[in-house]
C-alpha cells in the first residue's frame, strides 16, 4: 500500500513534465550561482594607493534570467566579493553588486552562448574608499556559454566581462575593470 502511494504521487508529479518532452527544449525561468573573480583598476590620485595598484575580488554570485521567447532574456544578478590587494594579498574591503538587464541568447541544441548588457549598481565596504560605505553606478557588457548536461541543468564554464565602476577616485571616478565567471544553470517553467 505505501509503494503504490508513492508510486501515485510520483505519476502526478511526473505528469505535467510529459508533454514538455515533445516541445521546443526552452525553460521560462533559468537560475545560476557559482564563482566569480573581478579584477578591479585603480586610476592614479587615490591618497596612499599607487597609481599601479589592482586589487583581487574573490566571491560569487547568483543570476535570474526570466526568457521572453527563444533568443531575448532578462537578467536580473547579484554578486559579492572579498577585495583583497594584488601586491600583498591583504583583505581590503568588499563589495556587493546589484544588476539588471537584456540576454540574447544563441541556442544551438545542448550548446547556448549569450551576450549581455547590465546595469545596476556597486556597494562598497569601509575599506575600499575611505569615506565608508557608499553605492555608485555599475555595468557589465560580455557573454559567455553554457552546455546543457540534461533538462534542468547546464553547466557554464565561463562567463567573461567588461565591468566598469564607478567610484570616487579622485580622478575621473570610473574604472575599467574585468569579470570572469563559472557555474551551473537551473532550469524549470516551460516558455
Amino acid at each position: 500500500m505505501k509503494n503504490l502511494f508513492v508510486l501515485t504521487v510520483l505519476a502526478v508529479l511526473l505528469a505535467p513534465a510529459l508533454p514538455a518532452v515533445a516541445q521546443d527544449d526552452i525553460s521560462r525561468f533559468e537560475a545560476s550561482g557559482g564563482y566569480d573573480y573581478a579584477r578591479f583598476n585603480v586610476n592614479d590620485r587615490i591618497n596612499g594607493v599607487s597609481s599601479a595598484e589592482t586589487f583581487n575580488g574573490n566571491g560569487g554570485g547568483g543570476q535570474l534570467e526570466y526568457n521572453a521567447n527563444h533568443w531575448l532574456g532578462t537578467v536580473a544578478e547579484l554578486g559579492g566579493f572579498g577585495v583583497t590587494s594584488a601586491t600583498n594579498g591583504a583583505l581590503v574591503g568588499g563589495v556587493l553588486t546589484y544588476l539588471f538587464g537584456p540576454r540574447v541568447n544563441f541556442r544551438h541544441g545542448k550548446v547556448v552562448p549569450f551576450a549581455q548588457a547590465l546595469f545596476g549598481g556597486v556597494r562598497t565596504t569601509d575599506g575600499i574608499i575611505h569615506s565608508g560605505p557608499e553605492n555608485h553606478f555599475a555595468m557589465t557588457v560580455g557573454g559567455g556559454i553554457d552546455f546543457k548536461v540534461s533538462k534542468l541543468l547546464s553547466v557554464r564554464p565561463v562567463q567573461a566581462e567588461y565591468f566598469m565602476t564607478t567610484i570616487p577616485d579622485g580622478l575621473d571616478n570610473r574604472q575599467n575593470n574585468f569579470r570572469l565567471s563559472t557555474g551551473v544553470v537551473f532550469r524549470f517553467g516551460r516558455a
